[in-house]
């Protein structure tokens, strides 16, 4: 589904509720405005939905902005700000699950003509935060590596690499939007955003004043718990993932990586260094004519090909183990059963410390013997060296999940010789090596980005159940079912 399929549905669900509003309500008062209203209260309740199903998305896609607010403030006059951000991230699911609630029922709120004022101005205030947060995404393709975003005299050429955040997440992982589209989509809704204000007395409103504020009670606590339902206690229960049960991780990742390897240079795009004339030529005709565009008076950028399949995360499946030998091959092409634990984070507090290490000091002493030097190490003192030391300490609530849910689920199955291992974001060796013996954990536990773990599965920890490189299932660290209900489930014995 492409926006202009969610436009256009939602564009004849906002002419079907103007028509009832018109018609058998007879409450409009201005037709154009109905429309709008309708149109945008169909949007925001369909655009938020998507994300409540999925909370945890949009609290990292959050994570991801705070990171590049705190680098991008930290660089200026305002650096002060930047402290405030990793502050913000340890409460990106709170934030997220207020406005996808807040996204949702204003949408209600349209539809139904609730508290008029409140609802116009509320609409444009979140438009004006959305069209910011786009606009930011979409104009850091203007900034090259190592210029901060603030630096507007040494933004050059749009490079889409150039892009910490690559996009909005405006409707969660059911659709990616890039990020100009999602910039231009905002400004867009800015339009009836400022109009529902200008024209606020135009806005309708439909039944009584009890029946309206019902309607938003059940509203606001339906869509609290409904949010809080798809990753406290569960997984969403639609997944939009490339991860989803059923995928081949395996024959998708290399189907990605073919397709990209196709990729062909159409043509090359050329700016004049002197004039800035701009000449685009085809590929073809550029190598017979290449003489005429000196790389000292042209600037050159290739035009590529479409790829014939769209990159997802699933190109991006590299784990390494903590070593840092390679074992994604290892994993996708295991032909039985594996349980794979994806820990994005190991939620560790680190605490620096010091201490003494006495060592000794040799000097070297000759001893001449006949015609020639002997040279010994000879002990000479004991000097006292000062030894940094890292010690990790775990969240009591988080180990706990593992002592009580996940590790009597998984020994069993470790007995049976059934494949158990774990992935975390890359972090050092120590951390790992001290998180298995604090649990007596006897599976290997690997590592890989923290951004594609989060995307494998929305539960820290959660698990996977993988067989010759495709998805059988996975489940929130809540659900996992008894060793021997997934022995009998999935004949894992075999």
């Amino acid at each position: 589904m492409t926006l202009t399929d969610i436009i256009m549905y939602m564009a004849i669900a906002g002419g079907l509720w103007t028509a009832m509003v018109y018609f058998l309500w007879q409450k409009s008062k201005n037709i154009l405005i109905t429309f709008l209203q309708s149109f945008c209260g169909a949007l925001f309740i369909f655009s938020g939905w998507v994300k409540a199903i999925d909370p945890l998305g949009t609290a990292y896609k959050m994570e991801q902005y705070f990171a590049e607010f705190k680098v991008t403030f930290s660089q200026t006059s305002l650096s002060s700000l930047a402290d405030i951000f990793p502050v913000m991230a340890e409460y990106a699911i709170v934030f997220a699950v207020i406005m996808i609630v807040l996204e949702i029922v204003l949408g209600i709120m349209l539809l139904f003509g609730i508290y008029k004022k409140i609802t116009a101005w509320s609409f444009f205030l979140l438009i004006l935060f959305f069209t910011f947060l786009t606009g930011f995404t979409y104009l850091t393709g203007y900034v090259p590596e190592g210029v901060n975003f603030f630096s507007f005299s040494q933004w050059g050429d749009y490079v889409e690499t150039n892009m910490k955040v690559t996009d909005c997440g405006c409707f969660g992982d059911f659709i990616k939007l890039k990020p100009k589209v999602s910039f231009l989509k905002d400004i867009f809704l800015l339009v009836p955003a400022i109009l529902f204000i200008v024209f606020n007395k135009s806005l309708f409103t439909l039944f009584t004043p009890v029946t309206r504020n019902s309607i938003l009670a059940i509203s606001l606590a339906g869509f609290t718990f409904y949010s809080f339902s798809n990753f406290v206690w569960d997984l969403p229960h639609t997944d939009f993932r490339p991860f989803k049960i059923g995928n081949d991780i395996r024959e998708m990742k290399k189907s990605e990586k073919e397709a990209a390897a196709a990729v062909k240079i159409v043509a090359y795009k050329m700016t004049n260094l002197k004039s800035g004339e701009i000449v685009e030529v085809p590929f073809d005709t550029y190598m017979l004519e290449y003489s005429k565009y000196p790389t000292s008076e042209w600037k050159l950028e290739q035009m590529k090909s479409e790829p014939a399949i769209e990159k997802t995360k699933v190109s991006d499946f590299e784990v390494a183990d903590i070593d840092g030998n390679d074992k994604t091959e290892d994993i996708l092409n295991y032909p039985g059963f594996s349980f794979m634990i994806i820990a994005y984070k190991l939620n560790e507090s680190v605490v620096n410390t010091t201490r003494i290490q006495r060592d000794s000091v040799f000097v070297l002493d000759s001893v001449l013997v006949g015609k020639t030097y002997q040279y010994n190490n000879v002990f000479d003192r004991i000097v006292e060296k000062t030894i940094p030391v890292k010690t990790y300490s775990w969240k009591e609530n988080y180990v706990a999940s593992w002592k009580n849910n996940l590790l009597p689920v998984l020994n069993p199955l470790l007995k049976e010789n059934i494949k158990v291992f774990a992935i975390t974001k890359y972090t050092d060796k120590q951390m790992i090596t001290d998180f298995q013996k604090s649990l007596k954990v006897d599976f290997p536990i690997y590592m890989a980005d923290d951004i594609l773990l989060k995307t494998i599965v929305r539960s820290n920890p959660g698990v996977v159940l993988l067989k010759d490189g495709k998805v059988i299932s996975n489940w929130h660290i809540n659900q996992l079912p008894d060793a021997k209900e997934l022995i009998t489930l999935f004949d894992l014995n075999k």
